[in-house]
């Protein structure tokens, strides 16, 4: 058996936890740069607010609404995710964290009443973080996913939990959802399995396994048992190795000079240098990016990226800034006026296992230079408070993102702490 805790409309929850004067009214969070809505809370839905519409398209629309605007706040909800977890492991010591607001839990081993254990579940999480929660449990983890949805829209009777084998009509509840709600059915699949004449969870739960398999191979089969109750995927108490690292921003202001962009890369691929060494990994590829808006309808819209292979994979953030300054040199095109770039990190490795090179123009990462990025990463632990930097990131700061709205961070700032008086 298997619960799954989802921590609802966590972004605008984050924010209420010290401002409880917030309850009952819309929340909207916003992306990097104050771009777009990224989280709403339940009000803010019922106001019709998309998801990922730019906000100054949406804002006129809900003015007078009573709106609360937040730019995003990654350390407070990181800190929020991190204490959620930490409280879910009172109640199971196998768990998977799957998001930054949902868990999975093993609860098989529970001999007392399931619900009443997804409430208590609930309720900690509630009296310890501030953040509400809904649980879903089931036998597989699809159909907990399916059981927690049920939970948030109140449709299973016990408050914030649903146990699946408490549904009076799961053959109903399974008719009702629509075959892209499923989880781990992408949009693309979705039309294709219409076409198949497979539109809701209960048609794709009752078609043959290996019919399933022809169709969308073993991921849709799997897919397809656990909606029937046949529990396919297990926990992940490992979290897999990364084959990707991205840093990636929009920019506090459009960029037209190569030096303003040159800034920001080389910001973006230190940032990826730490994520690397964090996972101990290392990278033979590096690929940058940038585009402009594709919102300034009187201007050429241009995306571009290139994809330059190391010899050697490294972990050096020297290098990987040498390099990115090498790839955006390549598809920067004067006269435009930039939005966003990025760094992406790829053929990763781990540490120590890479293959060698008889031949090699290149040379590894040396043991002093790894004691140097060892030394740069403990001198710059918080990311706000950076103290050495690569030279190159230093020629402009004009790319940094705008974050008017944003919120203080309480729990994870001395200067923040909130002061109770008796």
């Amino acid at each position: 058996m298997f619960a799954l805790v989802d921590c609802n409309n966590f972004y605008a929850s984050c924010e209420r936890v010290f401002q409880p004067a917030l309850e009952g009214r819309p929340i909207v969070v916003l992306s990097n740069n104050d771009g777009c809505v990224v989280a709403r809370s339940a009000e803010a839905k019922a106001l019709g607010i998309p998801m990922g519409k730019p906000w100054f398209k949406v804002a006129p629309a809900v003015r007078g609404a009573g709106v609360v605007v937040f730019s995003s706040n990654y350390a407070l909800y990181g800190e929020f995710s991190r204490r959620v977890m930490q409280t879910l492991t009172q109640f199971s010591p196998r768990l998977e964290v799957y998001s930054i607001d949902e868990c999975f839990l093993d609860v098989g081993g529970h001999r007392g009443d399931l619900t009443a254990l997804g409430q208590a579940i609930a309720r900690t999480v509630r009296r310890w973080t501030g953040i509400p929660v809904s649980v879903g449990i089931a036998p597989t983890k699809t159909l907990a996913k399916v059981a927690n949805r049920l939970a948030k829209k109140g449709q299973a009777g016990q408050g914030p939990v649903c146990h699946w084998g408490e549904v009076a009509a799961p053959r109903e509840a399974l008719a009702a959802l629509a075959v892209e709600d499923i989880w781990g059915i992408a949009a693309r699949w979705g039309g294709r399995l219409r076409q198949a004449g497979v539109a809701t969870a209960l048609a794709l739960a009752e078609a043959d396994p290996s019919w399933l398999r022809r169709l969308g191979g073993v991921v849709l089969e799997r897919i397809g048992r656990e909606l029937a109750g046949c529990s396919c995927l297990p926990l992940e108490l490992v979290p897999p190795a990364k084959k990707q690292i991205m840093v990636s921003r929009s920019f506090g202001e459009r960029l037209s000079s190569l030096t303003d962009l040159q800034g920001a890369v080389a910001a973006f691929a230190a940032r990826a240098g730490v994520k690397l060494r964090r996972e101990r990994l290392r990278a033979q590829a590096v690929t940058v990016f940038v585009q402009t808006s594709p919102f300034a309808d009187a201007e050429p819209w241009y995306a571009n990226g290139v994809t330059l292979v190391l010899e050697r994979p490294t972990q050096d953030s020297g290098r990987l800034v040498q390099c990115a300054q090498e790839g955006l040199t390549r598809i920067f095109r004067p006269g435009l006026r930039y939005q966003k770039a990025g760094v992406l990190l790829m053929d990763l490795t781990p540490a120590g296992a890479e293959q060698g090179l008889l031949f090699a123009s290149q040379t590894p990462d040396s043991p002093a230079t790894m004691r140097l990025m060892t030394c740069v990463d403990t001198l710059n632990r918080e990311p706000a408070r950076r103290v050495v930097c690569h030279a190159r990131e230093l020629v402009s700061t004009r790319w940094q993102m705008r974050q008017q709205r944003k919120s203080v961070n309480r729990p994870t700032d001395w200067a923040h702490l909130p002061v109770v008086h008796a």
